[in-house]
């Protein structure tokens, strides 16, 4: 049978104050959309729809993908409304499964529940029971066999269905050909002179379908977002649920409530992480791998035995960034795009570190600067010392021999090659290839005037 995905993304996200559309919010450095889609990949459907209406180019451009088609509601008339423009593009006789844009920690194995349970004939809803239920679509329930009867919108419930704490989450299944029945006999007689998607349920009763109401696993697996508030208290839940499962595994975190990971963490045995870490994207951390406070880490490899201390900030972009085994780095270190260091590699205070790497042993422990650089092993890179890289227009490298001494406050204008054993002395602008075991020293000649009187100033 096949299987529609349907994603309602059209809403404006008023209560947002924000000229950015609700669903492209961020949650643990991924859009609120993005969540959603990404729970959907392993359910092989045969059409995945996000109808889109408020902010729809951009929301559109955000998450274009092989595989996701885009519809569009305008004017935005209510849920009912919404999946009225989603039915030419559904295919098939098989489920429909519905889903909220707005509501990203949806589970895949939930999401099966749901198209397990449909199985292309049954009306399967997607429940909660809440503690504070204001908001929700409340679920009446047969008092004799407990089947679902009806949705009741919240501002249309009396004041004995607000009683009810068992919540419809916005996300149900449904067989395509009657999905596609029901909404077009879909009437707006209500409070919000809306077409509401809930009034499908008493279609489906009247017809002999089943209705069944699956429960969430847990209440924030089905939260939506509507205002900074809430998005930040989910925020909070996502990573205390990420926090416990990596110290389940083994982490050791400082303080769990004050931990953030935007992307994916793999890691090695005896791993220790500090407070407001920070790691986003793909970071993999080695073995006896300790992480100071304040650091931020994205897309990057850190080796077993590695110690980045406190507030150091690694950032891969797109070509990653690596850290041998048994490095030190930091604190207040930068690696950047392509900065591989090597083994036991220091890479001390304000030092930075780009498209470069360094062997086994090097060390920069200083007010540094290394661009476009290959470095051998066991360098010395004295404080103040940069890699002058860029002429203006292109960039250049620098190669630098095992058992090179740079000292301080030296540039080496590339491109430029210091062989095995080479010394800079301190002060030194190179411009010239120096030869292995070679001592080089460029700078002027120092001047002492015996006698002279500092000007002083006029009054």
């Amino acid at each position: 049978m096949a299987l529609n995905i349907v994603i309602m993304a059209a809403g404006k996200g008023t209560r947002m104050k924000s000229a950015t559309p609700k669903v492209l919010h961020k949650l643990a450095g991924r859009s609120l959309l993005a969540h959603v889609l990404k729970s959907c990949e392993p359910l092989a459907a045969q059409a995945r729809i996000v109808i889109t209406g408020h902010g729809a180019e951009q929301v559109e451009a955000a998450v274009a993908a092989d595989g996701i088609s885009f519809v569009r509601q305008m004017p935005q008339l209510g849920t009912g409304h919404a999946i009225q423009q989603a039915v030419p593009a559904l295919q098939g006789e098989g489920t429909t499964l519905i889903l909220n844009g707005d509501v990203p920690l949806i589970e895949t194995a939930t999401a099966k529940a749901l198209i397990d349970a449909c199985a292309g004939h049954a009306l399967v809803l997607l429940t909660v029971d809440l503690f504070d239920p204001t908001g929700y679509g409340r679920i009446i329930r047969d008092p004799d066999d407990g089947g679902v009867l009806a949705i009741v919108e919240h501002k249309d419930a009396t004041p004995e269905q607000r009683l009810i704490h068992e919540g419809y989450s916005g996300m149900m299944a449904a067989p395509t050909g009657a999905l596609k029945r029901w909404v077009g006999q879909l009437k707006n007689d209500n409070a919000q002179g809306e077409y509401y998607l809930t009034d499908i349920v008493a279609m489906a009763v009247a017809e002999g379908l089943p209705v069944l109401g699956i429960k969430a696993h847990s209440e924030t697996e089905v939260l939506g977002v509507n205002d900074p508030v809430q998005l930040a208290q989910l925020e909070r839940a996502f990573q205390a649920a990420q926090a416990e499962t990596l110290m389940r595994a083994g982490v050791r975190l400082a303080d769990p409530a004050r931990f953030d990971l935007r992307g994916t963490l793999t890691h090695g045995q005896d791993v220790e992480i500090d407070v407001n870490c920070v790691f986003e994207g793909q970071v993999e951390l080695g073995d006896g791998v300790r992480i100071g406070a304040n650091c931020v880490i994205r897309n990057a490899k850190i080796a077993a035995g590695a110690r980045i201390h406190e507030f150091t900030h690694i950032d891969g972009e797109a070509t990653g960034a690596s850290v041998g085994e048994g490095a030190l780095i930091g604190p207040f270190a930068r690696l950047r795009p392509g900065a591989q260091l090597g083994a036991e590699v220091h890479i001390g205070n304000f030092v930075e570190v780009k498209n470069s790497t360094l062997a086994k042993g090097a060390k920069a422990n200083h007010l540094a600067y290394l661009g476009d650089a290959t470095v051998g092993e066991r360098v010395n890179y004295g404080a103040g010392a940069i890699t002058a890289n860029y002429d203006g227009a292109n960039k250049h490298r620098t190669t630098i021999g095992d058992d090179v001494h740079v000292g301080s406050n030296c540039v080496l204008v590339a491109p430029v090659t210091l062989g095995a054993g080479a010394t800079i002395g301190g002060g030194s602008t190179i411009t010239k290839d120096v030869k292995p075991g070679e001592l080089a020293v460029a700078r002027g000649k120092q001047v002492a005037l015996a006698g002279w009187v500092r000007p002083t100033k006029k009054r």
